[in-house]
């Protein structure tokens, strides 16, 4: 599990050692963003998409995928429907979701369409 900073910075040191990287976003976020999301307080400053945080899940897929290492991601994030789209474009291999959001990460998978992306690369 990457959910710390720390162990984003080492990710791909990590990634030679075991057989696949899974983010947990939720802690990822927190830490990252020294907030505790479920301070009242702090509900209207705490973003979990910050650009920070969005960097730190595509350093992992990056350092996972140099070592040929499957890269999930769990958390909230992961059903969050908003940045689907962003995940696939990353490269991120799988989403870990609670069952009620299933259907919902299903029906935006299917909405994405990368092949506009494959030819921007090549």
């Amino acid at each position: 599990m990457i959910e710390t900073p720390a162990a984003v910075m080492i990710s791909r040191e990590l990634a030679r050692r075991v057989d696949f990287l899974s983010l947990g976003t939720n802690d990822l976020s927190q830490y990252t963003l020294a907030m505790d999301r479920q301070n009242p307080l702090l509900r209207n400053k705490y973003n979990d998409h910050h650009p920070a945080v969005l960097r730190m899940i595509r350093m992992v897929v990056e350092a996972g995928h140099a070592e040929h290492k499957r890269v999930c991601i769990c958390g909230e994030l992961a059903a969050d429907t908003a940045l689907t789209e962003e995940f696939l474009k990353m490269g991120v291999d799988c989403l870990s979701v609670v069952p009620a959001c299933i259907l919902p990460v299903r029906k935006a998978l299917r909405q994405v369409d990368l092949s506009e992306d494959e030819k921007d690369e090549k």
